[in-house]
């Protein structure tokens, strides 16, 4: 019997009810080459992915409502990009961790899961045996109405994770930043898509156009119409957009 090592809340939380809506043979896979293998990478649902390198497997924002992850396998490494509970959700963490999990938090999670490294924005670092650089996500122009952002500048990370010669991508919560735009050598990017708290499709094409991903997935797009980002796009040589069942 496996001994999990267990990411429980420093302080008490309201339980969430939700019914998981996608198990491990039921979501949509893709498999991309890399130089240490192929990667598999589940599109688990919203802004929840897992991906797979040999027996490696990494879980980005796991949550319960979008998964029964007593189905899916354990983690080496589990990154939260911010405490908005669409993202963070410690009961799901707990349930896919084990002895030597790593879980990498943004700084608006520390303090959240007992464990967890936090990652400033613009730290590099290696963790789990992978390259981690935590990217800036934060709102420019879509504020609440008593006029700070959704989401704060220095909260809230994007990751890009490198898998042998391959790097992806994962933004989190963001705009169309000047961070984001100045990055480089990106093969795989998910850039999130759904007003008021992210990027119209005009943003993100705006943003693929600057730091030329290879493959771009939309996700967390919510009832935004993926099929605007690919007529955007269609046409801008280098840049492959992939739509899957993400919203």
């Amino acid at each position: 019997m496996k001994t999990r090592r267990l990411f429980l809340p420093l302080a008490l939380m309201a339980a969430v009810s939700a019914s998981p809506l996608a198990a491990q043979d039921e979501v949509q896979k893709d498999v991309i080459p890399t130089s240490a293998g192929d990667l598999t990478i589940a599109f688990i649902g919203h802004g929840t992915l897992m991906f797979t390198l040999g027996e490696n497997v990494i879980h980005v924002d796991p949550v319960g409502r979008e998964a029964d992850y007593t189905a899916l396998p354990d983690a080496d490494l589990i990154l939260i990009t911010h405490e908005h509970g669409d993202h963070l959700d410690a009961a799901a963490v707990a349930e896919i961790s084990k002895d030597g999990t790593e879980v990498v938090v943004s700084r608006s999670c520390e303090g959240r899961l007992e464990g967890a490294r936090t990652m400033e924005n613009g730290d590099a670092t290696t963790v789990a045996g992978f390259q981690v650089e935590a990217v800036p996500a934060y709102n420019i122009t879509s504020l609440r109405s008593d006029g700070t952002p959704y989401h704060i500048k220095g909260n809230g990370n994007g990751y890009i994770i490198t898998f042998g010669d391959v790097r992806v991508y994962v933004a989190g919560d963001t705009e169309d930043t000047p961070e984001m735009k100045a990055l480089q050598d990106i093969d795989v990017a998910f850039l999130p898509m759904n007003l008021p708290y992210t990027m119209t499709p005009e943003m993100v094409a705006d943003a693929a156009r600057a730091f030329q991903p290879k493959i771009l997935y939309p996700y967390h797009f919510g009832q935004t119409d993926p099929e605007e980002l690919e007529k955007l796009l269609a046409g801008v040589e280098g840049i492959e957009v992939r739509v899957r069942e993400m919203g």
